[in-house]
């Protein structure tokens, strides 16, 4: 099946980075969905100024969430991908984070 990790052996990758590739373009199709939802919610009730700014950098948010979600999808395209790098993890935290303020906001 393959020698241990690092001795340089060719390594199968199955179907576990493409399960991951479609795990990232479902979130990244959850959260384009949760911010034009929390975005519509401004548009239907008064428009505060509150409201517009909160839209404006959710939809700034969802823009950096999609750059790194993207990056993540072509690094997995490779035959031997790499371990998601630390900033990428928590810049996609700090996006989900950023949506559910946005959608606490806009209640």
């Amino acid at each position: 099946m393959g020698g241990p990790p690092g001795s340089g052996s060719a390594r199968d990758p199955g179907l576990q980075p493409e399960r991951t590739r479609l795990a990232w373009r479902r979130t990244t199709l959850t959260y384009t969905v949760v911010a034009v939802l929390a975005g519509r919610q401004v548009v239907r009730d008064d428009v505060t100024v509150v409201g517009v700014v909160a839209a404006a950098l959710g939809a700034l948010v969802w823009l950096a969430f999609l750059w790194v979600a993207h990056r993540r999808i072509v690094a997995l395209d490779t035959a031997r991908p790499r371990a998601l790098p630390v900033r990428a993890g928590v810049a996609a935290v700090v996006c989900v984070i950023c949506l559910a303020a946005f959608g606490v906001t806009v209640l």
